[in-house]
């Protein structure tokens, strides 16, 4: 039997390959292979299983080089996707089949063959943490001008895929019995490579511009490639992990979309990625730094207190991180500043209960949450059933055995200089409130681990206020004493402000107990408009003695005499005295103005006598007007009683010269102003009355 040439041995292996691959399915129709000059290749159509291949009859082609180069590749203008390509280098294998070998041996039916190749399979195989792929590559080599050991040629293989920044482990080798393996790791290029930035859709993120409104905020979102969808996400940055899904929302182009300013706070943060596989995703956090977004935040937090029964605790409600720390402090009294606590301040961590360790609860204590130096929350425990008083002295054991000071107004005051009202002696407490601290009247606040630290202390105060404060009681109880002894010396005045007091009682009668006389003349105007006034003044509560008139007692008297005694008892008691001013009770007045040709007061009543000694007018005996004229003229002159002049505005013009010296009035337009004079100052409520006295007036006067 005839020896088979190498031709035939090369032809065996490579049909074994070729059926070996062949089962595997095909290859991944964008990948190329290329050659250089003096070789012939072929990429098989299927992946393999590498380290299944037989493995060649003899020596063959051998690896030299590999290097592997990060490529694209493409299946559109923008649709590529990151690889790595393979370079390598062939050469002959020592022992390799040349030509002219084998002369002697040579049968006739190698006689005839072409000159010797050499072949062989060249297997590549891609690694990742995801994925595998082995390909086999087919090589062809004339062997008339290489010698062995020297280089054949270079094989480029396009392109083993892989995710974005992962790496990628190739190993190279071939069916040789001699085989070389070759093995490089790295990584494929990311979106940072310029090559990838245009071409790789996951490189291609869209656009955040964000612009702020007087009510809202738009978020502008620029798509970054055409015919791909994006999503946008809305949510809340919190460092703790807790910050939630938030909002999305998906477009297929550019798009606007408007926030409210309620729901911009610093921790909002805008996230927006294209819809394929492993994207990369443009975050932006606009308003960090935002003073107003800052002020909304703090305006949404909430600082709540615990009561574990143990120590304080307290827990913060709010939307975002907060840069602050919790700080507890002493306040005497609602309202009044809050002095911190040393050494017992640390930072807000996430939104669950915060404890005060060995720091035990007392009515005074509160909790402030600072940021930036200023006191954005505090709450309280004074509104609470919690042992201790309001009026506690907070006070401090230094460390190191050091004396007792007094917390107060951010300094520590030591006993020896402290007073517990401001003013006082110092130091009148210090050796009491010691002996307090030794023998357990006072609360121990805090104590810390160690015995250097400093110790608080809450002793009670209201024993030592109560003293001062039954001192005072017992000073205003003399103050009244006194007051009132002095009252009762002065009887007459003390009945005097009872009596203006019971008249000036309630707003039904604001006049009660008062008294008026009411001096007209004897005509029917007059007449009318003293009823009308009368009738509008007694529900008031005050006493009117119209003249004339008088009913009985003028009857039984007379009416000159009876009319002589109403008006020295209104003068003896200070009654108002009205003199309401008609057509003829004007005439009187006049008569009285031209009996001595001057007025009282008047320059030309200079060198006239007094009115209170002129004569007297000569009047009708039975014209009681012109004898209430006859008294009340020289009292008036003399600056004496409390007159009153009303004239009715329709047929008396002006008040005579005689009477000016008293307050006059217009009826009915003035009768709220009369009313006022009446009541004085201290009778509120009396509008309603004024309409109802000035409509009974006109209804009397006929307008």
């Amino acid at each position: 039997m005839e020896r088979p040439g190498p031709a035939t041995h090369t032809l065996g292996v490579l049909l074994v390959v070729v059926a070996v691959v062949a089962a595997g399915g095909h290859r991944t129709p964008r990948d190329t292979l290329a050659c250089s000059q003096g070789l012939a290749c072929r990429l098989l159509d299927a992946d393999v299983l590498c380290g299944t291949e037989p493995a060649g009859p003899g020596p063959g082609l051998a690896l030299v080089w590999l290097r592997l180069e990060p490529a694209l590749r493409c299946a559109g203008p923008a649709a590529c996707s990151p690889c790595l390509q393979a370079r390598l280098r062939l050469a002959v294998e020592p022992g390799a089949p040349r030509d002219g070998d084998n002369t002697g041996d040579m049968s006739p039916s190698t006689a005839a063959s072409p000159p010797h190749n050499v072949s062989g399979l060249l297997l590549l195989s891609g690694h990742t943490y995801a994925s595998s792929r082995c390909v086999a590559v087919e090589v062809w080599a004339p062997l008339a001008s290489v010698p062995p050991g020297r280089r054949l040629g270079s094989v480029r293989f396009r392109c083993f895929e892989a995710p974005l920044g992962s790496e990628l482990h190739v190993t190279a080798y071939t069916n040789a019995r001699g085989r070389r393996w070759l093995s490089q790791k790295q990584r494929v290029p990311d979106c940072s490579w310029p090559a990838a930035q245009a071409a790789v859709p996951q490189c291609q993120v869209p656009r955040l511009q964000v612009s702020l409104g007087p009510k809202a905020v738009l978020v502008e979102v620029r798509a970054a490639a055409v015919g791909l969808n994006y999503t946008l996400r809305l949510y809340h940055n919190h460092s703790h992990g807790a910050g939630g899904s938030g909002r999305t929302v998906m477009a297929s182009g550019p798009m606007n979309y408007s926030l409210p300013l309620e729901e911009v706070l610093p921790c909002l943060c805008l996230q927006v990625w294209l819809e394929i596989q492993d994207p990369l995703r443009a975050t932006l956090c606009p308003f960090s730094h935002d003073t107003a977004a800052w002020e909304r935040l703090w305006a949404q937090t909430r600082l709540v207190l615990h009561d574990t029964g143990q120590a304080l605790a307290c827990s913060i409600s709010a939307p975002c991180d907060l840069p602050a720390e919790l700080v507890p402090c002493w306040s005497p009294a609602p309202g009044a500043p809050c002095q911190a606590l040393p050494d017992l301040q640390h930072p807000v961590t996430g939104q669950g209960p915060q404890e005060f360790r060995a720091l035990q609860l007392h009515p005074n204590l509160c909790v402030q949450v600072r940021s930036g130096g200023q006191v954005r929350l505090m709450q309280c425990l004074q509104d609470r059933a919690l042992p201790g008083h309001v009026d506690d002295l907070l006070l401090m054991e230094p460390g190191g055995n050091a004396s007792l000071c007094a917390l107060e107004r951010g300094n520590c005051t030591p006993l020896a200089g402290f007073t517990a009202t401001g003013s006082g002696r110092p130091g009148l407490l210090e050796q009491q409130l010691q002996e307090d601290v030794a023998s357990g009247q006072c609360v121990q606040l805090w104590r810390p681990d160690n015995s250097s630290g400093i110790v608080l202390w809450a002793c009670p105060m209201h024993k030592y206020l109560r003293t001062r404060w039954a001192l005072a009681w017992m000073g205003l109880l003399l103050c009244a004493a006194c007051i009132l002894l002095l009252l009762l010396l002065k009887k007459e005045d003390l009945k005097g402000w009872l009596k203006s007091l019971r008249a000036g009682y309630g707003n039904e009668a604001p006049l009660r107990g008062r008294r008026m006389l009411l001096l007209h003349a004897a005509e029917p105007a007059a007449e009318r408009a003293a009823c009308a006034l009368a009738a509008a003044l007694r529900p008031l509560g005050m006493a009117v003695v119209a003249a004339p008139g008088g009913g009985g007692g003028a009857a039984a008297w007379g009416t000159l005499p009876w009319l002589h005694a109403q008006h020295r008892r209104a003068l003896r008691a200070g009654d108002t005295i009205l003199i309401l001013l008609s057509p003829a009770a004007e005439a009187a007045a006049r008569r009285w103005d031209t009996a001595d040709g001057a007025v009282p007061g008047s320059p030309e009543a200079a060198s006239t006598p007094d009115p209170r000694h002129a004569p007297v007018p000569a009047v009708s005996p039975c014209d009681a007007f012109a004898a209430a004229l006859s008294c009340a003229v020289p009292v008036l002159a003399a600056g004496a009683g409390r007159y009153v002049v009303a004239r009715l505005e329709a047929t008396v013009a002006a008040v005579p010269p005689v009477l000016r010296a008293a307050p006059a009035f217009a009826l009915p337009s003035q009768a709220g102003r009369l009313l006022r004079a009446l009541a004085g100052r201290r009778s509120p409520g009396l509008r309603p009355l004024e309409a109802a006295l000035r409509r009974r007036l006109r209804g009397a006067l006929g307008e």
